[in-house]
């Protein structure tokens, strides 16, 4: 099935409850991502915080593996801010 994009129509937004039905999580564990900066690229639309599918559907592939000796260096992050690549909002805590 071509992308919304290729068929002629605008890209799909979703909002966080939405996106995170999409994804299976809870909208709380989608905005810690967002917190955290380990979940999937946002935009914000006035005070509206929206996800596009295509964004959505490229962090899960990112995460992707054939098996679990699969070894890349993608991987989806947890929501967490003690993960290494959340360190860098950390250091404005004091």
């Amino acid at each position: 099935m071509p992308s919304p994009a290729a068929a002629g129509l605008p890209p799909r937004y979703l909002r966080t409850p939405e996106a995170a039905r999409f994804l299976g999580l809870s909208g709380r564990t989608l905005e810690k991502h967002r917190t955290y900066g380990t979940g999937p690229r946002y935009s914000k639309i006035g005070g509206r915080v929206v996800y596009g599918v295509e964004d959505l559907q490229a962090w899960v592939d990112r995460g992707a593996k054939s098996s679990t000796s699969d070894d890349t260096d993608d991987v989806v992050l947890p929501a967490t801010r003690h993960h290494p690549a959340a360190a860098p909002s950390d250091r404005y805590r004091r």
